[in-house]
């Protein structure tokens, strides 16, 4: 059962996933579309969760789940997967891989996959002042609280030291 991102509870549960590049206005469109269907089919051992979605700075996907009346099941968050996975396919986007860093350069969300972290550190930009994407957040009130910290704060201060 879709809800607006807005009404969901501080504590619901989220994931957020994201992209290698900003999405295009009519893929905006597109995506959103197929998560409000999704939301409304979302469902755990046949019961609806009310759920949501979020897009932020045309890069980030964020499902979000009330879990105070019913967890989500391995099964229904596989389903979640499998709707990201369709998205990221239909786009040419890379979602899944958690194998990269977001991080923002003056206004600008760069992405920077492991092995190409020390090239984004000597180019400078990626500086251990640097507001990074903290992909461990998985409650909605973790948005506003730590889902943007300083790169010297994460596992990326290993890159800084001297």
């Amino acid at each position: 059962m879709y809800v607006p991102f807005d009404d969901m509870p501080k504590d619901a549960r989220i994931w957020v996933y994201q992209a290698d590049r900003p999405f295009e206005e009519q893929e905006k469109v597109w995506i959103i579309s197929k998560l409000v269907a999704f939301c409304n089919q979302w469902n755990t051992h046949g019961a609806e969760m009310p759920s949501s979605f979020d897009i932020r700075l045309d890069q980030f996907i964020i499902l979000s789940v009330d879990e105070s009346k019913l967890g989500a099941s391995g099964c229904s968050i596989d389903s979640s997967v499998r709707i990201i996975r369709e998205i990221e396919v239909k786009l040419n986007l890379n979602l899944l891989d958690s194998g990269k860093v977001a991080y923002m350069d003056g206004e600008n969300v760069r992405v920077a996959f492991l092995p190409e972290i020390k090239n984004h550190v000597s180019a400078g930009s990626l500086k251990s002042t640097s507001k990074m994407f903290n992909p461990s957040v998985n409650k909605v009130s973790d948005l506003d609280e730590q889902w943007l910290i300083e790169a010297n704060n994460s596992w990326l201060k290993k890159y800084f030291a001297h």
